[in-house]
């Protein structure tokens, strides 16, 4: 069965879009020490369910199936990037108030929480164009989502192998 241009590009955005956002999350984190807060880790998990969705079109049956609810995994990242970017904007009260890395260098775990960093969620510790990483989250993400789901409804449906 052939499949669809339109399908193919949709699932490449349904794996490429979670798989760049969450490359660049990573070394931000690990390449310029941007650690992320909680509400930066609730943007993380609906991206890896993305990219294991998307990966799943390849091999399981009903392939459209499975690209559509990557792209909904990836409006879920974006809808809880716009919530955060609302907290680090000042625009409304966040969930929870900040996280800690705890270093698991050898000492007591009491010492690790005691000295470790707080990562607060109401501060964005970097932003570019004025608008914070989750703000780009929200932006690419709810972007992405809807551009899967509108090339998975131009595709013709036996196309979608």
């Amino acid at each position: 069965m052939t499949v669809s241009p339109s399908f193919r590009l949709a699932r490449q955005l349904a794996l490429g879009i979670p798989a760049l956002l969450l490359g660049g999350a990573y070394i931000s984190e690990y390449g310029f020490g941007l650690h992320p807060c909680e509400m930066c880790w609730w943007q993380r998990w609906p991206h890896f369910a993305a990219i294991a969705l998307a990966l799943l079109s390849f091999r399981a049956p009903r392939a459209g199936l499975w690209v559509a609810l990557a792209a909904l995994a990836i409006l879920v990242s974006g809808a809880i990037g716009g919530f955060h970017a609302g907290v680090e904007y000042g625009w409304w009260e966040g969930l929870t108030g900040c996280a800690t890395i705890v270093p698991q260098d050898g000492i007591s775990a009491l010492d690790s929480i005691m000295n470790a960093p707080m990562i607060r969620c109401d501060e964005a510790p970097w932003s570019l164009l004025g608008v914070s990483l989750a703000g780009w989250n929200f932006i690419i993400s709810i972007a992405g989502g809807l551009a899967i789901l509108i090339l998975l409804s131009r595709s013709k449906p036996h196309a979608q192998a």
